[in-house]
């Protein structure tokens, strides 16, 4: 972990709450997709976790949803602006899990970090399927993203309400593979849990107070015994999990 001053290179809305940013400067080193930062914002007190989409050896591209003042101010950083950052934090995906065929299934805000997942399984040859949940048309993110990498026919899109792609939940589009990932909300991931049996891991979200792990304040209980989301994750064997 380490403090780095990083430049804003570019901040675009792609809905009518989510934005795409993307810092540039030196030292960006990730060991695993699904890893996060922490980002210090002048005049609050914590600073805000937000997972990493992509990232490069000079670039790390964070999509973020505005749900409080912290991600409205991150809303409005313009291109030159200089921000604080903690990184790399937590413990990313398994890509080098058994088995050829990887399925990721995305959950409205929880879809950013698969993207770089996607990029990694890839490079390991793997045969990778997405399926990507949302509420309702307004709210998709990635998708051309996820298109343009895996391809039109290995993404399937699901809305709550039928708006857009399929409609339904993300479990009523899994598909059989080797090993899935899954980042999203705490239910939608519970659900899907309970309905493949294949090897999983999963992606928390919690609250959190330093983003390294003295604090304990985003503590849960496993298998193994109480974990830290931000330290021992966020990323979790799903055998571990208590749902």
């Amino acid at each position: 972990m380490q403090t780095l001053m990083l430049t804003v290179k570019s901040n675009e809305r792609l809905n009518h709450d989510t934005f795409s940013l993307v810092l540039e400067g030196d030292n960006l080193t990730f060991s695993a997709p699904g890893q996060f930062v922490n980002v210090d914002i002048p005049g609050l007190y914590l600073r805000r976790p937000i997972s990493v989409c992509q990232s490069t050896d000079t670039t790390v591209r964070l999509v973020f949803k505005v749900v409080g003042k912290g991600t409205a101010l991150m809303a409005g950083y313009k291109q030159g602006d200089v921000v604080d950052v903690l990184s790399p934090l937590g413990n990313g995906f398994d890509v080098n899990a058994e088995g050829k065929k990887a399925l990721l299934v995305g959950g409205g805000v929880g879809t950013p970090p698969l993207l770089g997942l996607a990029e990694e399984l890839l490079k390991k040859g793997k045969e990778v399927k997405a399926v990507l949940g949302f509420n309702t048309a307004s709210d998709i993110i990635l998708e051309k993203d996820f298109r343009s990498l895996l391809g039109e026919g290995n993404v399937t899109v699901t809305t709550m309400d039928g708006s857009a792609g399929k409609k339904g939940l993300v479990t009523d589009a899994l598909e059989e593979c080797d090993v899935l990932y899954s980042c999203g909300p705490l239910p939608m991931m519970k659900a899907v849990a309970q309905k493949v049996k294949c090897k999983c891991y999963f992606s928390l979200e919690s609250r959190m107070g330093c983003g390294f792990g003295a604090c304990m304040g985003c503590s849960i209980q496993t298998a193994n015994g109480a974990k830290r989301v931000c330290k021992d994750g966020p990323v979790f064997d799903g055998e571990v999990l208590i749902w």
